[in-house]
């Protein structure tokens, strides 16, 4: 009997870790899409004979679409479960990635990329969606930060390996190759995803219901707050993305292969922050370590802007001071996920789908504003967006009361 009870918990721990790492392959979706075609930007903007701040609007176009199909699948995962929609968003993903390997201008590679994030975003609402299926709510910013883990593979390998591609065969093969990729995950998803989820006919998918569902998410203050605090906390990160391409190549002149290692390098501090939130919800609550991290994020902005405006903010302050910006929103982000997804059960798709919209939308106004207004914008929104969060962040916690944290449903049942 010992041995029976050995072999089901040694089973239930194999799926859970199976369950994190095809969550995590999902996840990375976006992030290689992003990060992977960054050192290019100089040779796209050679190519269509413009500049690399005009190529980094093709990057806000695809945070616009991924916010924009996120409140798209929201419904749908509720509605026909996790998998079908997930089939329909990649298999559009993967169309969209070949056709951006053969733009005919700047303008189509932009509309190419606002379809490739419409298809992709499902990967990452789904995987956030089925981490409150298949585990209870007191584990999920936990299990995000595991996610984020996984996630940490793409800047550490995208931008390196993007810059290898398109030196042997040429940026166009960057999109080409995330293709190739979106359809190894798609396989595996087919063949070896459990349904978490199963399909609610009551969830409609008419305009007005799916309006009100989403009003009905908005009226819970928990989520509000901390998805628009989290959202502005979590911008810096698009600020970061879309501008170290313009400060570190167009800026301090570095080679399109030593800013693949910078980017690598800096991102580990994103990825150290996620880390250091699993060792730290050990002791500390969700809540304690987001407020902590804001305050801290907050500080090193005004550092940073302070610094901006002096002579002696070289390329080693610039580093360190980025470093230890993203590492606080390595804490801030899957706490205030957590704290924003708990209060749901039945319509948790839904509401990780508008959680990503406010994510993704504010991070896409951020990133639009940097293709407009160019490097000399990146640090002044990094500190603007932190001091945003925490003034909503304090104005609204006021309106919580006790914080809801509720138990996993059904789908946590698989893993037992």
């Amino acid at each position: 009997m010992t041995n029976g009870l050995t072999e089901e918990i040694e089973r239930s721990t194999t799926e859970r870790i199976f369950l994190i790492l095809l969550l995590g392959a999902l996840s990375v979706v976006t992030p290689f899409a992003v990060d992977m075609y960054l050192p290019a930007f100089e040779h796209i903007a050679q190519t269509f004979h413009t500049t690399s701040a005009e190529v980094s609007l093709s990057l806000s176009t695809y945070f616009i679409g991924f916010a924009l199909g996120q409140i798209l699948y929201g419904p749908l995962l509720d509605r026909f479960g996790r998998k079908p929609p997930l089939y329909v968003g990649l298999t559009v993903y993967i169309v969209a990635s070949f056709g951006c390997a053969i733009p005919h201008s700047l303008n189509s590679l932009i509309l190419l990329r606002f379809l490739q994030a419409l298809g992709g975003c499902v990967a990452q609402v789904g995987a956030v969606a089925m981490v409150r299926d298949f585990f209870p709510a007191r584990e999920t910013a936990k299990i995000l930060s595991l996610l984020f883990l996984i996630i940490g593979v793409s800047p550490l390998l995208a931008p390196t390996v993007g810059s290898l591609v398109m030196i042997w065969l040429g940026w166009q093969w960057i999109f080409a190759v995330l293709g190739m990729i979106a359809l190894v995950i798609l396989t595996l998803v087919f063949f070896f995803l459990p349904e978490g989820h199963q399909p609610d006919p009551e969830i409609s998918l008419k305009p007005k219901p799916i309006l009100t569902g989403f009003a009905s998410i908005l009226r819970e203050p928990q989520f509000c707050i901390y998805a628009l605090a989290g959202a502005f906390s979590f911008a810096g990160l698009f600020a970061y993305v879309a501008g170290s391409p313009l400060i570190f190549m167009d800026g301090f002149h570095v080679s399109a292969r030593i800013f693949g290692g910078i980017f690598a390098v800096l991102t580990m501090g994103f990825i150290g922050g996620n880390q250091l939130n699993v060792f730290l919800l050990r002791r500390y609550s969700s809540q304690q370590i987001f407020s902590f991290a804001l305050f801290v994020q907050v500080t090193i902005g005004v550092l940073f802007f302070a610094g901006k405006q002096q002579p002696w903010l070289g390329i080693a302050p610039t580093l360190v001071l980025f470093f230890l910006f993203l590492s606080c929103i390595g804490l801030t982000y899957p706490n205030a996920a957590a704290l924003a997804l708990a209060p749901f059960s039945r319509n948790t798709g839904s509401a990780s789908a508008l959680l990503g919209f406010l994510q993704m939308g504010t991070g896409a106004l951020i990133s639009t504003g940097i293709g407009f207004f160019g490097a000399q914008a990146v640090v002044t929104l990094l500190s603007t967006t932190a001091l945003v969060s925490l003034g909503l962040f304090l104005t609204g916690k006021k309106l919580i009361g006790v914080l809801a944290v509720q138990e996993g449903r059904s789908g946590a049942e698989f893993l037992h």
